[in-house]
């Protein structure tokens, strides 16, 4: 009873915590933390030992597979090079690094106790780092590779660690054995082989049966014993754990469209967003509340306190330092990125700087100390390094990460550039679409063919609606959502009406109730991304075709007009310019969509938009966007 009690006053602690720490504008990890170590000196407060068992069994498993099916394994495989050398050699280097430091501080400890403090402290978290990163907006370059980072480098450190152990003849998997370099390597080397050769058995065994399967929930059942299955079947045969579960995730995540059916692929990714919020944050709680045992036990320690502080600064101070140089180092001498596919530019080198700065650790950490067998020598001492070092660089990194990106001027995300990526994508899809119908042989005596035109047209016209429209003027869009989302209101109190009645079987009104939920969200995801658009100068947007790259911007009119919506009585949504011949007509939006009619006319193939703050231009003859 008392565990259950514990368990849901710490869910109920993380509900109450987060959305109040996110109203105050802190970030919820750090004011979590901080709850943690206070609580943790409350008196009748239980003692919380995070045991290595439960993070690495029960924690790390779920939390690296919700990461994982939301990493796009496109960006993973363009950006590999640097995650790899970042989750490998960043771990190796830090590792040693930390090493040497702590075996010159704390008198008598041996190379293996310091090898192994290395690792454990080497591999910042999955967590820490991505819910920091997204949510003060870092670049999504940067979040992928501290992502792909995240997710690997947790491999790394623990066959560095277990490797260090096994040096010392400590833990359960020490032999006491010589242990030469090219034994490590082949043991990383097995470790990682066969967690991908697990993770992709388990990849493919999922989607044989996700084909065969359209309940979403049983789809989602599955969904959830495949991290803990992967990881055991890996750690069972001496495997990586860890790689299994993320090639997993990934593979899987990317074949969902193909694979899922459009009910379960909503219903996982709700599911575990859902895992992810309270597992992510109820680690970093968990975190603080091993603040006032571990504090006890160093104070049975041999050493003096002023050698204890010292050590642990300066293993925090290290890991700080060492990935700065690391990242500099890479970047100049290795790594040599090319140009962004979005922007064009070269990332710079503000980019490395936040980079190296987002290093944040957790509670992989953490649970990775517990590994270090009670034999070790000053063990509460490392342990203390361990927690010192999580709690530092969150509040140390993790305060100042939005300060540092805001003062050296790395952009966020642009919704704007969002909103021209996903209408040009629509069209393309449309453009595809329509060629598939123009391919099909129908008996069409009811029209459906002129409704299904008519439904598609809109969707790419509120996608486009959302770049911009004429100031104060509501766009059809807008207008569209305002009325449907007060009409559904009424439509759901009358099927709630009817509901009470009982007249009607209570599966038909769930199934009402849950087609006005999905056509509400929609709306109001749409309704918010229009209010969060704002506009940019200076962006170039994916691939250009040759019309588009042989044209440039030219100088709106100062007061546009579209001289065939004035002859014809109508009004103008949006405009547009021919960059041919200047000619300024009415988006597809608007009642006579001149612009397009002016491309059909004269097929001059780009025209620009003519609105105040907008530089994008639209090949017709291509369905491509600069």
């Amino acid at each position: 009873m008392e565990i259950a009690f514990f368990l849901v006053a710490l869910a109920v602690t993380v509900l109450a915590v987060t959305p109040l720490s996110e109203r105050v504008d802190l970030p919820p990890p750090l004011v979590l933390i901080a709850v943690g170590v206070a609580a943790s000196y409350v008196p009748g407060m239980p003692e919380v030992h995070l045991g290595a068992e439960v993070v690495l069994l029960g924690l790390l498993p779920p939390l690296l597979y919700a990461t994982a099916i939301q990493t796009s394994l496109v960006d993973f495989n363009a950006n590999r090079r640097t995650i790899l050398l970042l989750s490998v050699g960043l771990v190796v280097f830090t590792t040693a690094g930390i090493a040497a430091v702590v075996h010159s501080l704390i008198p008598g400890i041996g190379w293996p106790a310091a090898f192994a403090i290395g690792a454990v402290v080497a591999p910042p978290d999955a967590v820490a780092a991505t819910a920091i990163a997204r949510r003060i907006g870092l670049p999504r370059r940067i979040v992928t590779v501290l992502e792909g980072e995240s997710l690997l480098n947790d491999a790394t450190a623990l066959v560095a660690l277990r490797t260090a152990l096994a040096a010392g003849g400590l833990g359960a998997s020490a032999h006491g054995e010589g242990i030469s370099t090219w034994g490590v390597a082949a043991d990383f080397a097995v470790a990682a082989g066969g967690g991908v050769a697990i993770g992709v058995g388990f990849f493919l065994v999922v989607a044989g049966l996700r084909k065969q399967i359209t309940d979403p929930i049983l789809d989602t059942a599955i969904s959830l014993v495949v991290p803990f299955a992967a990881f055991v079947a890996s750690e069972r045969v001496h495997a990586s754990g860890v790689i299994a579960v993320v090639v997993a995730g990934l593979l899987l995540g990317h074949k969902a469209p193909i694979v899922q059916t459009a009910q379960s692929r909503i219903a996982e990714r709700v599911n575990w967003r859902t895992i992810a919020f309270l597992l992510e944050n109820a680690v970093f709680l968990l975190i603080g509340l091993q603040a006032e045992w571990l504090l006890r036990d160093v104070g049975r320690s041999d050493l003096s306190t002023e050698r204890i502080v010292a050590v642990c600064a300066a293993t925090l101070v290290g890991v700080i330092v060492l990935r700065m140089v690391w990242v500099f180092v890479t970047r100049y001498l290795l790594v040599r990125p090319g140009p962004d596919l979005v922007t064009g530019r070269v990332p710079p080198w503000s980019f490395t700087v936040v980079l190296g700065w987002a290093g944040m650790r957790g509670v992989v950490t953490l649970a990775a100390a517990f590994l270090i067998p009670a034999e070790a020598e000053h063990r509460e001492v490392l342990l203390l390094i361990a927690f010192t070092v999580v709690a530092g660089t969150l509040f140390i990194q993790g305060l100042s990460l939005p300060w540092l990106a805001r003062w050296l001027e790395v952009p966020a995300p642009d919704p704007t550039d969002d909103a021209l990526a996903r209408a040009t994508l629509l069209q393309q899809a449309s453009k595809a679409g329509f060629e598939q119908l123009q391919k099909m042989e129908y008996d069409d005596p009811h029209h459906v063919v002129d409704l299904i035109r008519q439904r598609i047209d809109q969707r790419n016209f509120a996608a486009w609606e959302r770049l911009g429209t004429t100031a104060d003027q509501e766009s059809p869009s807008d207008l569209y959502a305002r009325i449907r989302l007060d009409m559904i209101e009424a439509e759901r109190r009358r099927v709630l009406e009817i509901r009470s009645s009982g007249t009607v079987a209570s599966d038909v009104v769930a199934d009402v109730l849950a087609l006005l939920d999905v056509e509400e969200s929609m709306l109001d995801n749409a309704t918010q991304e229009r209010e969060n658009i704002r506009a940019t100068a200076g962006r170039r947007m994916g691939e250009q075709c040759e019309h588009l790259r042989s044209t440039s911007v030219v100088p709106t009119p100062a007061d546009p007009q579209c001289a065939r919506c004035l002859q014809d009585g109508t009004r103008w949504v949006a405009l547009r310019q021919c960059l041919t011949c200047g000619t300024v007509g009415c988006c597809d939006s608007s009642p006579g969509q001149h612009a397009t009619e002016h491309f059909h006319e004269t097929s001059h193939p780009v025209m620009q938009s003519a609105e105040p703050g907008e530089d994008w231009r639209w090949c017709y003859v291509h369905h491509l966007t600069a």
